[in-house]
């Protein structure tokens, strides 16, 4: 399947999983359920794999994906009142860890449900 409608897909799980869970869980729950929900589409996903960070060959940091789709996506899952652009700089610096193309950030925990795409490289949008 092409990575369009992966991310398709990816985001009807997301939006099947607000459907039963409103805002006011932890992360952790989004995350398992999402998890669930990709299974039950027959989406290959991976919870809390590790990212290397380097600096001059050696590495530097280590952080945690929330969720990382069929070795494509990285998904990271936010419960808070509303994004920030330090949290689409956070999925900004994984795909660049992972030389992953793209990654979806997604805010389970505001009144509505955020879902932001971002790319390891900047991409002009077309204004409306």
């Amino acid at each position: 399947m092409d990575l369009e409608e992966l991310i398709k897909k990816v985001i009807q799980c997301v939006y099947n999983v607000r459907l039963q869970l409103s805002a006011g869980f932890l992360e952790t729950v989004y995350q398992k359920a999402l998890l669930i929900e990709l299974k039950k589409n027959n989406i290959l996903a991976e919870a809390e794999i590790p990212i290397e960070v380097y600096y001059d060959d050696s590495v530097v940091g280590e952080y945690r994906a929330d969720i990382i789709v069929e070795k494509r996506i990285i998904i990271e899952i936010k419960a808070i009142q509303h994004l920030l652009p330090v949290h689409e700089a956070q999925l900004v610096n994984y795909l660049t860890a992972t030389k992953i193309d793209c990654g979806l950030l997604i805010n389970f925990g505001g009144e509505r449900l955020e879902i932001k795409r971002k790319y390891r490289t900047y991409k002009k949008t077309l204004e409306k």
